[in-house]
């Protein structure tokens, strides 16, 4: 199984020596570091076991002022070489060193007592003594402590030895199928353009394959790829990774940034968090304060944000939400590690839960949800991200960044909770999905509306689909508006009919006033044939005032027994089909219709010709060409 190791300890320990000694490999490669003797920058080197795998490993720097480069280089390791000089013991580094390994998950690994051949036996048993004590209660407390001098030679192919045992006792991580490479360096290279290395933690990735920096979005094409200096096609977790981009400028890419698919990663400005303060912190971490925040390769500037707006006690295990000023994209299960701003220490390290936060109240009822998503199993993660997407639902690319599940795992459970109703794919072209309390929700409210419309509209036959969009938020996807609709009328709680929908139960009912206005406005429109009176004379021939017989007329014209023309001008649907089969026999043996023609044809004044005209272009009877109207082919019997 590819594995990377990492370095540990207090700056002058011996770290990088012991790593030289053990693979040959020089892992301080600036010529800073070179000429003041210490490391300042992660170092890489590589390993070959007897096994035939080959080892990545991570050197990281000791002194405090480049904390923040260790955590970048622990972040992507399986276990640690915790180093502690013979000669000095347990110091400060050695301290926060183990405190970010603890912090970032890391549960194996072992320690060397470096410069055995400075001090005597004695002087070797005491600092024996003084490194059980400091292990005591940490992850390394039963782990093997050996001895090793990097000039001897001394006790090196014990360490050696170990190290080929760590790497066989590692229990088989299970990992995301992202494709993912934290970025810890990007340099330019003559001949080949820019090269990012980091270690690819999950996913796998070719030559050719169409790769993007996140959070820009700058893409690249994989020219080239080297997995521990030995060109490769293909990469896959657990390997120290160099990737040589093309179309992507140094410029575009920063340290700290992830190598991902484009439109697998998303990025996000608040993230949640399960957070443990370390119990040796001096002071408990309160609301809002402001943090050094260290994920993957990247550290940035976040404020904390705890429940209620209270305080993390040292040793205490809280929910709590980060906010950063600019978007972070991470996965759920991914570590991070806090340190306090001043003073610079390392204070509190958090398991990701939820990479793309939404803000809410500590008292929201969503709150729990949260708490779900730390504790909760696959089932139930899956179902508290779909509770708290709400009606935004979430795409299917994006649940897989919010839950421990790959691909093929996720389809399976939305595919059981579908059948379940617990969840809804209201877009398959998007693959996304709801949960299905939203949508049984949003149908309640869609039936509810529609009966208080036709409680306030009886005359009306029923709602146009776009007008039911009412009943929700402006906000809410117009495809999950549609499949809801579409839902209804499936399951016949709605009836569709074209445009219009309605309750099933609805239908349009006249009182006896109702209906005897109705007839009677028929009856003066029908005698009107194609001169019918203005709307005014029709109100009062018929007696009735606009407010009684608005309804009435919308009701008629939507049945197409009336068709109005303007606002004025009512024609009934017998008249206008009259006319239209009047038309068509003119066309049989003439090419075009002139407004002369038009009035010799209905003895109608301009009055009526005008409207009716403009009324037959509009329905696309008639086809106007300059002064002249053919007939629409189309509209022909």
């Amino acid at each position: 199984m590819p594995a990377v190791m990492g370095t540990a300890g207090h700056i002058d320990h011996g770290k990088t020596a012991l790593v030289r000694a053990l693979t040959g490999i020089d892992c301080d490669r600036l010529e800073e570091e070179r000429r003041r003797g210490i490391t300042i920058e992660l170092g890489f080197a590589h390993l070959d076991l007897p096994s035939g795998e080959r080892l990545g490993i991570v050197d990281v720097p000791g002194h405090e002022r480049f904390v923040k480069n260790m955590a970048a280089g622990a972040a992507c390791i399986d276990f640690v070489l915790l180093v502690i000089a013979a000669d000095e013991g347990v110091m400060p580094q050695t301290r926060e060193h183990l405190d970010i390994c603890t912090l970032l998950g890391i549960e194996n690994g072992f320690t060397v007592l470096t410069k055995a051949d400075v001090v005597d036996e004695e002087l070797l048993e005491l600092a024996r003594e003084d490194v059980a004590a400091f292990l005591e209660g940490t992850f390394l407390e039963n782990a093997p402590v050996l001895t090793a001098s990097s000039v001897t030679g001394q006790g090196l192919d014990e360490v050696r030895a170990e190290i080929a045992r760590q790497v066989a006792a590692l229990a088989e991580r299970p990992r995301s199928d992202l494709f993912r490479l934290p970025v810890d360096r990007v340099f330019s290279m003559r001949g080949h353009g820019t090269v990012i290395t980091g270690t690819l933690i999950s996913g796998r990735v070719a030559v050719g394959d169409e790769v993007m920096a996140y959070p820009s979005g700058a893409r690249a094409k994989v020219r080239g790829l080297q997995c521990h200096g030995e060109p490769v096609q293909t990469a896959g977790p657990g390997r120290r990774t160099a990737v040589n981009l093309q179309g992507l400028k140094v410029s575009d890419v920063d340290r700290g940034d992830v190598l991902g698919v484009p439109g697998e990663l998303f990025a996000a400005e608040a993230w949640d968090l399960e957070l443990t303060v370390l119990a040796s912190a001096s002071t408990p971490l309160k609301h809002r304060t402001e943090v050094h925040f260290h994920h993957g390769a990247r550290e940035c500037m976040a404020r904390l944000f705890l429940p209620g707006g209270g305080r993390a006690a040292p040793g205490e295990t809280v929910l709590c939400q980060m906010r950063f000023d600019a978007p972070m994209a991470g996965v759920y299960g991914d570590r991070c590690v806090l340190r306090s701003f001043s003073p610079l220490r390392t204070v509190a390290g958090g398991r990701l839960v939820n990479p793309l936060g939404r803000r809410m109240r500590a008292t929201s009822p969503l709150a729990a949800c949260v708490r779900t998503l730390s504790a909760g199993d696959a089932r139930a993660i899956v179902d508290a991200q779909l509770t708290l997407a709400g009606t935004d639902g979430l795409r299917l690319a994006q649940l897989r960044t919010m839950t421990p599940l790959p691909r093929a795992g996720l389809a399976e459970l939305l595919a059981a909770m579908e059948a379940e109703g617990a969840a809804v794919r209201f877009d398959r072209e998007a693959d996304a999905w709801a949960h299905g309390d939203v949508v049984r929700e949003l149908s309640a409210r869609a039936e509810g509306y529609l009966a208080d419309f036709h409680k306030r509209e009886p005359l009306k036959p029923g709602l146009s689909r776009a007008a039911l969009a009412g009943a929700w938020e402006r906000t809410l996807s117009p495809r999950l508006a549609a499949f809801v609709v579409e839902h209804l009328a499936a399951t016949g709680r709605i009836a569709a009919e074209q445009d219009l929908v309605r309750l099933p139960g609805h239908s349009v009912t006249l009182g006896a006033d109702q209906e005897k206005l109705r007839a009677r406005l028929m009856e003066i429109y029908g005698a009107g044939g194609l001169t019918p009176p203005n709307l005014d004379q029709v109100l009062e021939e018929a007696r009735a005032t606009p407010r009684e017989a608005g309804p009435l007329l919308r009701m008629l014209c939507q049945s197409g027994e009336l068709v109005q023309i303007n606002d004025a001008l009512y024609f009934t649907g017998a008249a206008l089909e009259g006319l239209k089969a009047a038309l068509r026999t003119y066309f049989e043996t003439h090419e075009e219709l002139g407004l002369g023609d038009f009035k010799e044809l209905t003895g109608l004044t301009r009055k009526f010709i005008i409207p009716l005209l403009e009324y037959l272009d509009q329905d696309r009877f008639l086809l106007r060409v300059g002064d002249k109207r053919r007939l629409r082919r189309a509209t022909a019997p």
